[in-house]
């Protein structure tokens, strides 16, 4: 009787291992085959494999957005891998950009005069140029928005808003890898 127990928990802990093994071998079929490829993993345009990022302009009344938008392409760029930084002078191609205007509206009104929800929206021109000059990508009108609190307080609705565009900066850095790298 005592043999016939331990032969059934050896059979059973075979069959886990079975299983086990049995999904592992699923799981690698179905990820590695399935064609699945991130988005903007691409290279850029016209064999660039060094860039230089410009700050952008600003054509706005928000105060210090062309670092923070600056900043977060950049960023972007060094977590995609696809391009390394260099100097302006030694780089392969420069982006450039211009936030050309940000505005608000109200999404939730909260009366006649008052607002319970805002979105700001953001409209951004950029190219990418070699380092002749010529121009091999650019994307004009590009406007991303996100939406924020009113608060009882200026200050606190200030403070949303500023949190919005910083959103907005990281969707915008996002967008432009994906729009600079996925068609090449």
């Amino acid at each position: 009787m005592v043999m016939h127990r331990r032969y059934e928990e050896e059979r059973v802990q075979v069959g886990k291992r079975l299983i086990a093994a049995g999904v592992l071998i699923l799981y690698c079929v179905l990820f590695t085959g399935c064609g699945y490829r991130f988005s903007g993993g691409g290279s850029f345009p016209a064999g660039i494999k060094s860039v230089f990022v410009e700050i952008f302009e600003n054509h706005t009344s928000e105060t210090g957005i062309e670092q923070k938008f600056t900043n977060d392409l950049i960023y972007e760029i060094t977590r995609n891998g696809s391009v390394n930084f260099a100097g302006r002078e030694s780089a392969d191609g420069i982006i450039s950009g211009v936030i050309v205007s940000s505005g608000t509206e109200t999404v939730s009104p909260r009366g006649v005069t008052a607002a319970s929800e805002r979105r700001v929206r953001v409209r951004v021109d950029l190219k990418l140029t070699l380092s002749d000059g010529k121009v091999v990508w650019s994307a004009k009108g590009v406007t991303v928005n996100e939406a924020y609190q009113v608060a009882l307080t200026n200050q606190q609705t200030e403070e949303n808003k500023r949190e919005a565009i910083d959103k907005i900066s990281e969707k915008l850095a996002e967008s432009v890898l994906n729009r600079l790298t996925s068609d090449f």
